[in-house]
C-alpha cells in the first residue's frame, strides 16, 4: 500500500508539467508572430515588396493638374488630351522577358488599346480578371532631337515636322515649346547598368508573388526576395551609374539567374499579368507627372527674368539715385519732331532693347535721323535711364518713359501698367495637308493693350514704327519710311501661314474674310493720323468688351480683339522684310536668316535666355555693349 501510494504521486506531476510546458511555448509563439506581422509590413511582403525603394506611386492631384495645365495664358489649343504614344523598344524588351508566360501580344494590346481605351479580352476572360485597364492615351516618350514640332522618338529626322499619332495630336499641342527644347538638349543615356537593375527589379516584382504561393518553390522565392532586397537597396543609394558599389554585376548576374529559374516554372498567367499591370500602371503615372512637371517648370524658366539681368537691373537702379542727373535732356526738341524717324520700344528688358536700338544704328545710313523711344515700367524705368545716358549710340536720340507716369485724359481714373506684345500658340486642324498630322501650330505676336495708347503718348508725331524688344535689325530700315501706305494703318508682314478663317473657333460670331492673312507685330509702320481718323483704339476698346462677354475673360479675348481691330486696314509688307520664328524654330535656314533685313525670336526661346536655341543665339550676341563693367559683375553671358 505505501509502495503504492508512493508511486501515485509521480503519476499525477508529469500532467502538470507538460501542461505548463505547452503554457510556455504558446506564449513563446505569440512573440514570435506579434514580432514577425511588422516585419512582414516594414518589408513590403504584403504586397509583393511593392512598398520600398523604386517604384512608387506619386499621382497629381487634381489641383495640381489644373494648376499645370493653366500655367501658360499664351498658349491656345483645340486639344488639352496627352499624346498618344506608341510601342518604344523598352516595352518590346518587357515582352521578350515576359515570353515564357506572358502572349507575345499582351503588352502590345495593353499599351495600345482600343478606340474606347480598353483591350478585347473574351467574354469569360474579362468577367473574372478584373483587372485594371490601361486608358488607350500611353504618355509619348520624349522626342530626341530638336523641339515645337516634335517627332516620334523612331521618326526624328526633321525638327520642323510635327510629332503625331495616327488620331493626329502633338506632344506639341500638350506641352509646347519645351518639346521643342527637351529634342535638342535630348543626352544620351549613360546610366545602362542602373536602367538594367530597375528592368530586372520591375520583372522580378512580377513574377515574386505566384512563385511565393508554391510551396514547392520555397527555395526560390527565398531567393528572389534576397535578390529584390539587395537591388532595391542599391537603387535607393544610387542615380547613377558611378554611385553603384562595386559588386554591382555580381548581383545584376544572381538576379538574372533567378528569373530565368522564375520562368521556368509554372505558374498562374493572371497573377503575374496582374502584378505586371500594377506596376505598369503606376510607371505610367509617375512618368506622366514627371514629364508634367518638367513642362511646367520650363514654362516657368522662359517667363522668368535670367538672374543676370535681374542683378543688372537693380546695380543700375542703385547708380542712378547714387549719383546726380541733369533733368534737362539735350535731345529733347527731336523728341516732338515729327521730321525725324520715330521708333517705339515697349519693354522691361534693358540688354534686349539696347540690342535692338544698337543694331538699328549700326546699319543705318544717317543715324541722326533716328529717334528711339522706350517705354518701360516703373520698376526698370531708372535702371533703363542710366544705361541709356551710359552707352553711346551713333547721333541717335533715345527717350525713356515711365508707362505708369503717363498723363493722358483718357486715362486719369486708370491705373496704366506696360504690357509686352502677346504672343500666343494656335493650333487647328491641317487640312491643307493632312500627311503632317491632324493638328498644326503656329506662333502669333500680336498688340498687346499698351499699343494702343501710341495716338495718345505721341500726339505730335505722324508716323512711328514699332519694334519689338526682341528683334534684331541687320540692314537699314530707312527704306520704310518712304512708303505710301494710302489709307492703311499699319504696315506690317502678314503671316499667311494662318489665316483668319481657321481661326474662327477662336474670332467668335465676327464676320471676317476666310482668307484674310494674320499680321505680326515685330516691325510694324504705324501711320497715326489714320489711326486717329478710324478710332482704331476705340474699336479694340468694343471688340473687348464684346468678345469677353462670348469668351468669359478680358485676357483671352484680348488677343483676337488685337487681330481684328486693324482688319482692312493692313498694309502688307513683303515678307523678305522679317525673318520670324527664331524662338520656337529649329529649323530656320541659315542663309535666309544672314540675308533677312529684320530677325524676329518670337517664341519662348528667347537668345538672352540659357533655354533659347544655341544656333541663333550669335545674331542677337554681337549687339550687346560687352565692355560694360557691369555685365561682367552680374555674369551677363548671354
Amino acid at each position: 500500500m505505501k509502495s503504492g501510494g508512493l508511486g501515485a504521486v509521480p503519476s499525477y506531476g508529469v500532467p502538470a508539467k507538460r501542461r505548463w510546458r505547452g503554457f510556455v511555448i504558446a506564449v513563446l509563439g505569440l512573440v514570435i508572430l506579434s514580432m514577425l506581422v511588422p516585419l512582414v509590413f516594414l518589408l513590403g511582403l504584403h504586397n509583393g515588396f511593392h512598398s520600398s525603394g523604386y517604384i512608387y506611386e506619386q499621382r497629381s492631384t487634381p489641383s495640381n493638374q489644373k494648376v499645370i495645365e493653366t500655367f501658360d495664358r499664351h498658349d491656345v489649343t483645340h486639344n488639352e488630351d496627352h499624346p498618344e504614344g506608341d510601342n518604344s523598344s523598352h516595352v518590346k524588351e518587357l515582352i521578350t522577358k515576359f515570353e515564357p508566360t506572358l502572349p507575345k501580344d499582351v503588352l502590345k494590346n495593353y499599351a495600345r488599346g482600343d478606340k474606347n481605351g480598353t483591350i478585347k479580352r473574351g467574354a469569360n476572360e474579362e468577367k473574372h480578371r478584373g483587372v485594371k485597364v490601361p486608358p488607350k492615351a500611353v504618355l509619348q516618350p520624349p522626342p530626341p532631337s530638336n523641339n515645337p514640332k516634335v517627332v516620334r522618338t523612331e521618326q526624328v529626322t526633321h525638327p520642323k515636322t510635327s510629332s503625331a499619332d495616327e488620331t493626329g495630336k502633338s506632344c506639341e499641342l500638350t506641352y509646347g515649346s519645351y518639346c521643342l527644347w527637351q529634342q535638342e538638349h535630348r543626352e544620351v543615356m549613360k546610366d545602362a547598368m542602373v536602367k538594367k537593375l530597375k528592368d530586372q527589379l520591375f520583372v522580378a516584382r512580377s513574377y515574386y508573388p505566384s512563385i511565393a504561393k508554391l510551396p514547392a518553390q520555397d527555395k526560390l522565392s527565398r531567393e528572389l526576395k534576397q535578390n529584390i532586397q539587395e537591388l532595391e537597396h542599391m537603387l535607393s543609394e544610387s542615380s547613377t551609374d558611378a554611385d553603384l558599389p562595386p559588386q554591382v554585376e555580381t548581383k545584376s548576374e544572381k538576379m538574372e539567374v533567378a528569373i530565368t529559374k522564375a520562368k521556368s516554372v509554372p505558374v498562374v498567367c493572371d497573377n503575374v499579368d496582374k502584378k505586371l499591370r500594377q506596376i505598369y500602371d503606376l510607371t505610367e503615372d509617375e512618368a506622366d507627372f514627371h514629364m508634367k512637371q518638367s513642362a511646367f517648370l520650363y514654362k516657368l524658366n522662359v517667363l522668368t527674368m535670367p538672374k543676370s539681368f535681374h542683378c543688372l537691373a537693380l546695380k543700375l537702379t542703385v547708380e542712378y539715385f547714387k549719383s546726380s542727373h541733369d533733368e534737362e535732356d539735350a535731345d529733347s526738341e527731336k523728341f516732338e519732331d515729327s521730321s525725324l524717324h520715330h521708333y517705339v520700344i515697349f519693354s522691361n528688358n534693358v540688354l534686349a532693347a539696347s540690342v535692338v536700338i544698337n543694331s538699328t544704328v549700326t546699319h543705318a545710313k544717317v543715324s541722326r535721323n533716328q529717334v528711339f523711344h522706350v517705354l518701360s515700367d516703373g520698376q526698370n524705368y531708372y535702371a533703363m535711364k542710366l544705361w541709356f545716358k551710359m552707352n553711346n549710340y551713333g547721333d541717335a536720340a533715345v527717350q525713356v518713359l515711365n508707362v505708369e507716369h503717363l498723363e493722358m485724359d483718357s486715362l486719369k481714373d486708370n491705373q496704366l501698367q506696360l504690357s509686352l506684345p502677346e504672343e500666343f500658340r494656335v493650333s487647328f486642324r491641317n487640312n491643307d495637308n493632312p500627311s503632317m498630322g491632324q493638328f498644326r501650330t503656329e506662333y502669333l505676336s500680336i498688340f498687346s493693350h499698351s499699343h494702343y495708347l501710341l495716338p495718345d503718348i505721341f500726339r505730335k508725331l505722324k508716323k512711328v514704327i514699332v519694334l519689338d524688344d526682341d528683334v534684331v535689325i541687320q540692314q537699314d530700315l530707312s527704306a520704310l519710311w518712304n512708303l505710301d501706305m494710302g489709307d492703311k494703318v499699319n504696315g506690317a508682314v502678314q503671316f499667311c501661314s494662318v489665316r483668319l478663317g481657321q481661326l474662327k473657333s477662336y474670332l467668335g460670331e465676327k464676320a471676317v474674310s476666310h482668307n484674310s492673312c494674320a499680321w505680326m507685330s515685330g516691325l510694324n509702320i504705324i501711320n497715326l493720323v489714320r489711326w486717329r481718323e478710324f478710332g482704331i483704339t476705340q474699336t479694340y476698346k468694343r471688340l473687348i468688351k464684346e468678345l469677353s462677354l462670348q469668351k468669359g475673360s478680358t485676357i483671352a479675348a484680348a488677343w483676337p480683339a488685337s487681330l481684328l481691330a486693324f482688319e482692312n486696314k493692313i498694309y502688307p509688307l513683303n515678307e523678305s522684310w522679317v525673318r520670324s520664328g527664331l524662338g520656337h524654330d529649329y529649323n530656320v535656314d541659315s542663309n535666309t536668316i544672314k540675308t533677312a533685313p529684320v530677325l524676329h525670336y518670337n517664341g519662348k526661346m528667347k537668345p538672352w535666355l540659357d533655354l533659347g536655341i544655341p544656333n541663333y543665339k550669335s545674331y542677337w550676341k554681337k549687339y550687346l555693349n560687352k565692355e560694360n563693367q557691369l555685365l561682367s559683375e552680374c555674369n551677363v553671358n548671354s
